[in-house]
């Protein structure tokens, strides 16, 4: 009998992660809607850099290119820096179509 493999917070934070520069409005049901700034990526979750009120446990919603409306959840915050992980996982393509509009712009 086949068991589902379930990733624990390590295996997850080892999880592939790509540079991003990208501003989003999040909606929180305690906060409102706040504007984040993104700065990395990957198909569990993302990082961002101006986390002024958000703490473990809070949730979110957002809208990504490519990806629509998604969750996510703070897993872990220090100063001003904060990760989420994603309520479902992104689907390769669609990450990877994902990366081209939140990448940082060169040049």
């Amino acid at each position: 009998m086949a068991h589902a493999i379930e990733m624990d917070d390590y295996d997850l934070r080892r999880a592939a992660r790509h540079r991003a520069d990208y501003q989003v409005i999040v909606e929180s049901k305690i906060y409102g809607d706040r504007k984040v700034h993104i700065i990395n990526i990957s198909a569990h979750g993302f990082m961002i850099d101006n986390n002024a009120d958000f703490d473990r446990g809070d949730r979110v919603e957002l809208r990504l290119p490519v990806v629509g409306r998604i969750e996510a959840h703070l897993i872990w915050s220090v100063e001003n820096r904060a990760g989420f992980q994603f309520e479902r996982v992104i689907r390769l393509p669609d990450f990877m179509d994902l990366l081209k509009s939140v990448a940082p712009r060169r040049g």
